[in-house]
């Protein structure tokens, strides 16, 4: 199955999930309590702060995406990963290895959205999600400054 296709998927069972939660929302406020009341309002935030969470994600992925393809039509794709070992895991010290030409890379460049991008794959591949993140982001903002 495509990633495409899993996102759908779940957006679609996150999109019954909010009618449910909707639906009891709507029956909470309409009961005579106003505790109730109050709870119907918070039940119905919710599925506007999950929406506004799914669409944020989908837009990462998207951009992440698009930064992908435009590196693989510049002929200059990323590294592969550092070898793993019989575990399965990233061998940790090529991850660090990797790191640290990437940080070399981005100190030298901070304005190349390529070297945020790279960057944010060490990040990743060393186990560091929230600045990988961080600099993924950082290298979808560089790359829409820039035009084509």
């Amino acid at each position: 199955m495509t990633a495409r296709r899993v996102v759908g998927l779940l957006v679609l069972a996150l999109a019954a999930y909010f009618a449910i939660i909707g639906y009891r929302g709507v029956y909470l406020l309409q009961q005579p309590a106003v505790g109730l009341r109050v709870l119907g309002c918070a039940v119905l935030a919710l599925p506007l702060v999950g929406l506004w969470v799914v669409v944020a994600e989908i837009r990462f992925g998207l951009a992440t995406q698009r930064l992908a393809e435009r590196l693989d039509a510049e002929g200059t794709p990323p590294e592969e990963e550092p070898e793993r070992l019989p575990s399965g895991r990233i061998d940790r010290d090529r991850a660090d290895e990797a790191f640290e030409r990437r940080r070399v890379e981005v100190e030298a460049d901070p304005a190349d959205w390529r070297g945020w991008y790279r960057l944010a794959l060490a990040y990743d591949d060393a186990g560091d999600r929230r600045r990988a993140r961080a600099a993924m982001r950082t290298a979808i903002d560089r790359a829409e400054a820039v035009p084509r």
